[in-house]
């Protein structure tokens, strides 16, 4: 198909407010559960694994199935893939609100993360493959910038929601879902890659899901069970799978992952740069929420607006540090924005009994933020600056995988490393230790980043960093100009 549309034309808002929407179900939902965990937990009177769980079935799943989304709509339709995830997603939705038990509600949870996997890489190719070559960039631009809203908007409305019913977190995403289809069935034109590749990879899907998914179970179980027989066995069954994956990759005629990606070892140290930096991430939006409404006394509306200020400095500041970057090369900026954000994780050990959101919390989230902002736009522009052109658009898909993988194993081991385990999370004390704990380690790996930054990040001469004022602290941002150039100048 021809693209043809335009920004200031009714068919091209149209576009971008249909795919803002969708990608916008996933990027709420990633957000607002956290701030509910806590009267989820209390409502089904489960154990902090069961909360773990209710994170993790998500991310999994979605970490799992994201990059044989993007190849699905490539092959068979965006437009088709991006409305089956919609659906999905809404049906996953229906599940997770009337969940009448907490297995119930993991279910769900794994179920959705298929649904957001088929719908968000769907979101952003169609305004890629939609818009005029000139026009393309500034679309990709505003999506990138009203999801960033989205995120800012989610704790609000996480928290008012989970003021009158933890239910409804799930269920508002109904009606947002229909008016989203209505929109893509009527305004939205269907888009293939004539050059999609012929065969999915679904047996590395698989590896991949399954050992990501056991190794998770046996460091989460750990810290409920210990080194038990089950958990053992799950996750050496886990690493099998992961290195089967690993060689399946190598083998394959259309990998998930081409191997050569990771023979070039500035992209493998970016990437580990990525899983140090998301892991911390994964504990502060989780374990931050939850001491502010155990320990500290917080509303669920209040705990879910304290981390607000990370979003919005990111919007103000991304755009500048990646400009800075450009100049200065991004060893520096990343490596102080490392360590900035490490200060600020450390400030968040003054949260206790009593604290005082003004004293112990915002300053805190600040400095946290600050670091952020000087680290994330030129980490996720030399990932790209990193791969060759043929493989920018995967090295964005991959290095967001890692992302999310750091979100599901931090999830999975910190709290456990922590002592935090069973009914601790109804525990004031308890918890509180466990959260301390929790924060330093978070702190620990940010400064690690720092230093894998320092010894393995070296100077690139065609390094460039576009304009990143969208960058978004759930996982890294597309690449938002470099994709859509480079596939206006092969239309």
């Amino acid at each position: 198909m021809s693209t043809e549309l335009r920004t200031g034309t009714a068919a091209g808002r149209w576009v971008l407010v249909t795919t803002v929407l969708g990608s916008g179900l996933a990027m709420l939902d990633s957000t607002v559960v956290n701030v509910a965990l806590e009267r989820i937990g209390s409502d089904f009177g489960a154990e902090f694994a069961g909360l773990q769980w209710t994170i993790n079935a998500y991310t999994l799943t979605l970490a799992g199935f994201i990059l044989l989304g993007g190849s699905l709509g490539d092959r068979f339709g965006r437009r088709r893939i991006f409305l089956v995830g919609v659906v999905w997603f809404a049906l996953a939705s229906a599940l997770c609100g009337f969940a009448p038990s907490i297995e119930v509600l993991i279910a769900a949870r794994a179920l959705q993360g298929i649904g957001g996997a088929l719908l968000t890489p769907g979101s952003l190719a169609l305004i890629s493959a939609s818009f005029h070559g000139e026009d393309r960039a500034a679309a990709i631009g505003a999506w990138s910038g009203l999801a960033g809203v989205a995120g800012a908007v989610g704790p609000f409305v996480g928290g008012w929601l989970v003021e009158w019913n933890w239910r409804a977190v799930f269920l508002i995403n109904l009606p947002l879902a229909a008016v989203v289809l209505v929109a893509a069935l009527r305004h939205v034109p269907e888009s293939r890659d004539p050059a999609a590749v012929k065969h999915l990879d679904v047996p590395g899907t698989v590896l991949a899901l399954l050992g990501l998914g056991a190794v998770t179970w046996a460091l989460t179980e750990a810290g409920e069970a210990g080194a038990s027989v089950a958990v053992v066995t799950t996750g050496v069954a886990g690493v099998v799978a992961l290195v089967a994956f690993v060689l399946v990759e190598r083998r394959s005629r259309s990998p998930l992952v081409p191997p050569d990606l990771f023979a070039n070892p500035r992209f493998s140290a970016l990437n580990g740069v990525t899983l140090l930096m998301y892991a911390a991430l994964g504990v502060l939006f989780v374990l931050l929420v939850l001491q502010l409404q155990v320990v500290a006394g917080f509303s669920p509306l209040a705990a879910g607006l304290s981390t607000l200020p990370i979003t919005v400095v990111m919007l103000l500041l991304s755009a500048r540090a990646g400009r800075l970057a450009t100049r200065i090369g991004p060893r520096i900026p990343m490596t102080a924005g490392l360590v900035v954000a490490a200060g600020g994780m450390l400030l968040l050990l003054r949260v206790g009994e009593g604290a005082s959101y003004w004293t112990d919390v915002l300053p805190a989230v600040v400095l946290f933020a600050l670091g952020l902002s000087a680290t994330v736009a030129p980490l996720t522009a030399t990932v790209l600056d990193a791969a060759d052109d043929r493989h920018a658009g995967i090295a964005s898909g991959v290095n967001n995988a890692v992302a999310r993988a750091a979100n599901l194993l931090a999830v999975a081991v910190i709290p456990a490393a922590a002592g935090i385990a069973g009914a601790d999370y109804t525990n004031p004390v308890a918890f509180s230790a466990g959260y301390h704990r929790a924060v330093v380690i978070a702190a620990c790996l940010l400064l690690a980043a720092a230093v894998v930054t320092v010894l393995l990040l070296r100077p690139s001469p065609r390094f460039q960093v576009h304009e990143c004022s969208h960058c978004g602290v759930s996982e890294p941002a597309p690449d938002p100009v470099g994709r859509a150039e480079r596939r206006g100048s092969e239309a």
